[in-house]
């Protein structure tokens, strides 16, 4: 059975270098110029392109009345403001790119969205995922890199078993690792870049104000260890 790609774009050249890109004996690709036009095409999709921009319904719209299931849905936006990244996010796209992106790195990000979705444990608290979100955004990493999702998914598995932050190279970076088809190597370097991304965006104060008290200086940069353990530390406390 060919995998299902619908992209909901109002471009029509855009749908059409989209659709050229992905190989007809592997992939089914249908289009939708608008939110509602995508809402009645999208139940059988495996994958989703989905615009911000359009007429009628819009993509914020349209990820508020889908309800996505084991669908995929990638944001390719022109929107580069972090509110409406964050908005997406937490609304339940699984990843965010911002145009002009070349349609092979699309692509390939489909590709990558699809070998996850039988790995990737469904989400049990929707609240949990929000907030992760909130804090990345407020700390400035950006959901466009890999690490974006590598790092929510540490902190997750934190918070499930707290014990596995004192096994970070022999339990935690294995068990995101096993969820993305990667390697631990490629989840601890995504992770440190991820870091690093936010903290060289300058928002120290956002990360301090975050956790109340002022745990960090510009010069001192947190090891991946210690950001993941701070914020499942946090998220824990919020639920007792």
């Amino acid at each position: 059975m060919k995998t299902r790609i619908l992209v909901i774009d109002d471009n029509p050249e855009f749908c059409e270098q989209v659709k050229a890109a992905f190989d007809e004996e592997t992939y089914s690709v249908d289009v939708a110029y608008n939110g509602q036009e995508g809402l009645s095409k999208a139940e059988n999709a495996d994958c989703i392109l989905l615009d911000l921009v359009m007429p009628v319904m819009d993509g914020f719209a349209f990820l508020e009345k889908f309800e996505k299931r084991a669908t995929k849905i990638i944001v390719v936006s022109a929107l580069s403001q972090d509110v409406f990244i964050a908005k997406a996010m937490e609304l339940g796209c699984d990843y965010y790119l911002l145009k002009p992106t070349p349609v092979e790195t699309i692509k390939q990000k489909a590709d990558d969205a699809l070998a996850q979705r039988q790995l990737k444990r469904p989400i049990k608290n929707k609240s949990l995922e929000e907030r992760i979100t909130k804090i990345f955004i407020s700390v400035g990493i950006p959901p466009h890199i890999k690490g974006y999702q590598y790092l929510r998914e540490a902190i997750k598995l934190s918070i499930e078993d707290p014990d596995i932050i004192n096994s970070i190279t022999k339990r935690l970076y294995p068990g995101v690792a096993e969820r993305f088809d990667t390697s631990p190597s490629k989840v601890e370097r995504a992770i440190r870049h991820a870091i690093e991304v936010g903290w060289n965006r300058g928002k120290i104060e956002n990360i301090n104000s975050l956790f109340g008290v002022r745990v960090y200086s510009q010069n001192e940069k947190p090891t991946n260890g210690e950001f993941i353990a701070l914020v499942a530390d946090k998220l824990l406390l919020e639920s007792v």
